[in-house]
């Protein structure tokens, strides 16, 4: 054989390769409204920058008619290449090949991916269009998504790791994205669950669809499994773009900065009227961060579940900083089960990628009733304290309004190793509001007096002005200056600016054991 024909050869089973599935195959792809694997990386990358890698790969199974059935790349497109000049590492997998189902070669090839990933600390995208298991090779196919699994898990932490649904995921594949430290779906092409509908309905008698049962809706809003919704393919590629760039390459870098035209002295003078001076009146905490960030970017993060509280990104002068809000516009930003882990698992993620906390405070408590106490909020709330405890990134604090009770200090208190606490004039900071508080001290004195209905309102006003304030817990030290809110973006970038270097370290050990 020449050399002629040694490359001719090359390119023939290439050109396969490149083919995925076939034409017919592809233009039902297309017909759904889903892109092809390799049309996915090239939206999501910079052009001209993907690399692929084993794109010759095919399985080896030669049961059930597999034999007749080897196509060069074994259903998923992997390789490396660079999101606004930054490395990362991508697989696709192809659903025109095989219902992108997962065997020994996919497997392997998406392990050899994740451990390229790690040696060299750069993020891993995984996009995911499954039919899951290539139930013909059995256990094997199961012991790949197992090898996968623990990858997920031991670099936890490590290097970010960023899962988009663009598909069917269901069954044991569920598991990577879950382990993974973020889900995006598309709304009305993508799914996931552990059982489908049909066996729902064997097993319980219920009927549900797979979009009411698995559907981006369904867990962006229901289940909180996932933590972007977008409405097609291309919006995903920019998605995962943008939230990239927040993101550092790995756990021993810091995130990227980008320059901005917004300068860090601007004044915010829409924010003098934004937080009512009546405590029972709403607002919506994200008209404040818009007002500070840079170019009123703030790229939210779950944003559809558990509304009373906002968390997302941003960055300050320039600098990427993760945001936790309690949101007074929804269940008055108390803290429930849901909204105290879903801040949780963000402040561990910003805290193990060395990104910044701004913590924006308004809450008056816990979410009262038995669905709550019953539903664990001792504990889930107890994840949202362990995880302000135990981050040791710069941590800056601001009081808007209400702060009470055992929710001050779960919301990223002094006390709790915040580096820096601020609050407005409009701040209240006591163990309980002034009715609840005049209620229980005073009794005594309201059930005797002529008319406690005007006596008790004389003592919530007393109340009111002895401790419903900042300026108790600032003359002990609680908080560090009491702000004027249209100098709020010029403060939090001073501070921000004055943490820069900051290092601490907590006590040495395995791993703590958080309240799970």
């Amino acid at each position: 054989m020449d050399r002629k024909q040694l490359v001719d050869r090359l390119d023939a089973i290439e050109a396969k390769a490149l083919e995925g599935g076939g034409s017919e195959r592809i233009r039902r792809q297309h017909e759904r409204g889903k892109w092809t694997a390799r049309e996915r990386i090239e939206a999501l990358l910079d052009p001209g920058s993907f690399v692929e890698l084993d794109r010759l790969v095919t399985h080896q199974c030669r049961d059930f008619g597999m034999d007749e059935q080897v196509f060069p790349g074994d259903g998923v497109v992997t390789g490396y290449g660079k999101i606004d000049g930054r490395l990362v590492y991508v697989f696709a997998q192809d659903f025109t090949v095989l219902g992108g189902s997962l065997a020994t070669g996919h497997a392997s090839k998406i392990v050899k991916l994740m451990d390229l990933a790690t040696r060299n600390g750069a993020p891993l995208l995984g996009l995911n269009d499954s039919g899951g298991a290539r139930i013909q090779e059995g256990v094997q196919s199961l012991g790949g998504y197992a090898d996968i699994f623990l990858r997920n898990t031991l670099v936890s932490g490590v290097i970010p790791q960023i899962s988009a649904v663009l598909g069917p995921c269901a069954g044991g594949a569920v598991y990577s994205p879950a382990i993974t430290d973020f889900i995006a779906m598309v709304d009305g092409t993508s799914y996931m669950f552990v059982t489908g509908p049909d066996v729902i309905k064997t097993v319980t008698h219920e009927e549900v669809t797979q979009e009411d049962l698995g559907g981006a809706t369904t867990h962006n809003a229901k289940s909180g499994v996932a933590h972007f919704m977008v409405p097609d393919e291309a919006a995903m590629m920019a998605l995962l773009r943008e939230l990239v760039s927040y993101i550092p390459q790995n756990n021993m870098e810091e995130a990227p900065r980008r320059p901005t035209d917004d300068p860090p002295d601007r004044s915010c003078p829409e924010l003098v009227e934004l937080v009512p001076v009546n405590p029972n009146k709403p607002y919506d905490i994200r008209d404040l961060i818009h007002a500070v960030v840079d170019d009123q970017r703030f790229l939210e993060v779950q944003s559809q579940y558990a509304r009373n509280i906002v968390i997302g990104f941003c960055r300050l002068n320039g600098r990427s900083v993760g945001v936790v809000a309690n949101q007074p516009a929804h269940l008055a930003g108390c803290l429930d089960t849901n909204s105290s882990r879903k801040a949780a698992r963000f402040v561990r993620f910003c805290d193990a990628f060395n990104i910044p906390l701004l913590t924006l405070v308004d809450v008056p408590g816990f979410l009262p009733g038995t669905a709550q106490e019953y539903g664990g909020i001792i504990k889930h709330g107890a994840k949202l304290l362990y995880a302000f405890a135990e981050a040791t990134v710069p941590k800056v604090t601001l009081i808007t309004r209400k702060a009470y009770g055992g929710a001050y200090d779960v919301m990223s208190s002094k006390h709790i190793r915040a580096d820096l606490n601020f609050a407005y004039p409009t701040a209240e900071i006591a163990v309980m509001g002034p009715e609840g508080a005049v209620n229980i001290i005073y009794r005594h004195e309201l059930a005797s007096a002529e008319d406690p209905e005007k006596r008790r309102k004389e003592l919530v006003a007393e109340y009111r002005a002895a401790f419903a304030n900042p300026y108790r817990a600032a003359s002990l030290g609680y908080i560090d200056e009491i702000l004027r809110p249209e100098d709020t973006r010029i403060r939090l970038i001073q501070s921000f600016d004055s943490l820069d270097s900051k290092r601490e370290r907590n006590p040495p050990k395995k791993h703590g054991n958080i309240p799970l």
